[in-house]
């Protein structure tokens, strides 16, 4: 499967600026809303001031994440990969959503946010 293929459709997780009324929601004009979602609680949320940043909680006790979920095609998934710098700062991984589908999500080594303010609701948005 090539991910630059644009017919091909990836599910996206997003929770920061790429949520609806966010500065970077542009980037989705294309993408199918899926809907709100929530992730299992195994990341931790921080906020680096201008957009936020998960990191995977090793242990399995971190928080659940709020975001949206779309559907994107490959060239709108190169966009994304792009704006967050993919792999080079943030990583796209794949995880599972509790009762829903399997989703990219972007990450940030747990190195990147040893300074930044953890948003323990986790949800950016309700922080703000």
């Amino acid at each position: 499967m090539q991910q630059s293929d644009a017919s091909v459709v990836f599910v996206v997780f997003v929770y920061g600026t790429l949520r609806r009324g966010e500065g970077n929601h542009g980037l989705l004009a294309t993408a199918e809303f899926l809907g709100k979602a929530r992730t299992a609680p195994d990341f931790l949320l921080f906020d680096l001031g201008a957009y936020p940043a998960v990191v995977v909680q090793p242990d399995g006790q971190g928080t659940a994440i709020v975001g949206e979920l779309y559907a994107v095609d490959g060239t709108t998934l190169a966009q994304l990969d792009a704006l967050e710098e993919h792999p080079d700062y943030y990583v796209r991984r794949e995880i599972e959503l509790p009762g829903g589908p399997r989703a990219w999500i972007y990450v940030l080594d747990a190195a990147e946010v040893a300074l930044a303010r953890p948003i323990h609701c986790g949800d950016w948005r309700a922080q703000r």
